[in-house]
């Protein structure tokens, strides 16, 4: 008995931990710890094996896994000179030898290689918390939305904190030493990244709310949970109104109506309708992300005089596509890429470190490749939503993972979330709740029509 409660409680314990401590890669320690936790995880999983086999869309995200580490591995196999001279934009690399009187020698495919394994490694701790739940099998969902609801709780107040410090840059309250200070970041380096935090515990909020109001049969109680769902609300506006992210604003809509739906729809698959029309809003709110400046914030001058824009990064990352061809420049190389590029009378210290678009950052760094098992991945995605919303057995908690997931896609349109253990283990949660996460049969509407044989 108490095994079984260890079990359930390690996903959303991790979770937990994740969320803490895994805001940004300058929490070097922190980082660490976390993936020794996930390869732990990973170790047990494999060896607790039981008698249920991984469903089918699980398999699939983990051959889809595969495929992306493989390429990273080929990436830093040492290819001969004949082979790697010869690949698009080493023309720099080549003269440098050349300047330094170097004889040219074996050299990967990657252009920085620490960089690559370094990306490759920032997938255990999403493995991590795959293999917690699909792995073990030992979950609740109402655990891990109690545990991403309480840790986005308490970075909204740490951020109160930091948002109310006389001299922010000095600071105790914020954590890193490169942030976003001013605002509230809570555990991340990067507000942007708070605000996506904030945007996937709504749903959850909601998820929860409403898993608690359908099984209430008291009137009163059903009030509380209301009250409970608009406190948690709450929370989060003031959250993000500390934090000032223009990406929260401009989600936050589409968000709120779609979680919404978990409150008030009969059905899951009752809401299929009304996501059209929160899709359409969800396009509208990215193009006017599109249109605003790099780490823009509501109300300061940061928004009006960012003078590196989204359009001039992308414009920037499509030439470098061009130039590093089909191949790509190597997995975690964008930002030392990005620099050879620059006009040296422009630099200032002001630096490009991402492609605030990830999609366009991996194509940059994985080329053809890369961006094939994108696209797998986000027919995975669709498909599995799809089946999801389908499926009468989908409970609230996987409509939930199918919103969170879906706002931390679009936002990776503008910026890069991912790039954080933090949030990349909540939206491999989210991931594994769309497969995973469904209600019990309570009766006869929730189960699937019988077929009976008749003989005359």
């Amino acid at each position: 008995m108490m095994a079984d409660r260890f079990r359930v409680a390690v996903a959303p314990v991790y979770l937990f931990l994740c969320l803490l401590i895994g805001g940004s890669s300058q929490g070097v320690w922190g980082n660490a710890i976390l993936r020794l936790l996930a390869v732990a995880l990973i170790a047990w999983a494999i060896v607790d094996r039981r008698e249920e086999r991984l469903v089918r869309p699980v398999k699939q995200l983990l051959g889809i896994t595969g495929l992306a580490i493989l390429l990273v591995v080929l990436q830093l196999i040492p290819l001969p000179v004949a082979i790697w001279t010869a690949l698009p934009g080493r023309e720099l690399v080549i003269e440098g030898f050349r300047l330094l009187g170097i004889k040219l020698a074996p050299m990967p495919l990657s252009l920085s290689p620490n960089d690559s394994l370094a990306a490759m490694l920032a997938l255990l701790p999403p493995l991590g918390m795959i293999a917690a739940m699909a792995g073990l099998r030992a979950y609740r969902s109402d655990l891990l939305a109690a545990a991403l609801i309480a840790g986005t709780a308490a970075g909204v107040l740490l951020g109160v904190l930091q948002a109310s410090s006389p001299d922010p840059e000095n600071s105790f309250w914020y954590l890193y030493r490169h942030s976003n200070f001013g605002v509230a970041t809570g555990f991340f380096a990067n507000g942007n990244h708070m605000a996506d935090l904030l945007l996937i515990a709504i749903p959850f909020i909601a998820a929860l709310g409403s898993s608690v109001r359908q099984g209430a049969k008291d009137v009163r109680l059903r009030s509380a949970t209301l009250a409970m769902v608009g406190g948690g609300l709450a929370v989060v506006i003031l959250g993000l109104i500390l934090n000032g992210s223009l990406a929260g604003y401009g989600l936050l809509l589409p968000i709120v109506l779609a979680s919404l739906l978990l409150l008030f729809a009969p059905r899951i698959a009752s809401a299929r309708s009304s996501l059209i029309g929160i899709a359409v809003v969800s396009v509208a709110a990215m193009a006017l992300l599109w249109l605003s400046p790099v780490g823009g914030r509501v109300g300061t001058a940061a928004a009006e005089t960012s003078v590196t824009s989204r359009q001039e990064i992308l414009s920037d990352s499509l030439e470098m596509i061009d130039r590093f061809g089909l191949t790509g420049s190597g997995l975690g190389t964008y930002q030392r890429v990005y620099a050879l590029g620059e006009d040296p009378a422009a630099v200032d210290r002001v630096f490009v470190n991402h492609a605030h678009n990830d999609y366009a950052e991996l194509a940059v760094e994985t080329g053809l490749p890369g961006v094939m098992i994108l696209l797998i991945f986000l027919g995975w995605w669709g498909t599995s939503v799809w089946r999801m919303l389908k499926s009468p057995a989908a409970d609230q908690y996987a409509f939930a993972g199918a919103i969170g997931s879906a706002a931390v896609l679009l936002h990776s349109l503008v910026d890069y979330p991912l790039r954080t253990a933090a949030i990349s283990t909540v939206f491999a949660m989210c991931l594994m709740l769309i497969v995973l996460s469904r209600r019990a049969a309570k009766g006869d509407n929730d189960l699937r029509p019988t077929r009976h044989l008749v003989v005359g």
